[in-house]
């Protein structure tokens, strides 16, 4: 029990003193850049899909 003690007070000394946590601004600016990242690729694979579905749809209309 005793070891599991420690785990958990070096633990949270770790992440108390050691960690550095990125301010609210920095938060801000990651999210923003994950999401539209995210919206890009999306519709970059959204207009991928449209194109392969009309080019199969072509090629089984001359099968």
């Amino acid at each position: 029990m005793e070891k599991i003690k420690l785990y958990v007070q070096e633990s949270y000394n770790e992440l108390m003193n050691k960690v550095s946590w990125p301010t609210w601004a920095e938060l801000q600016e990651s999210a923003t850049t994950v999401l539209i990242t995210t919206v890009i690729i999306g519709v970059l694979i959204y207009v991928i899909d449209i194109i392969f579905s009309a080019l199969l749809s072509f090629i089984y209309g001359l099968i």
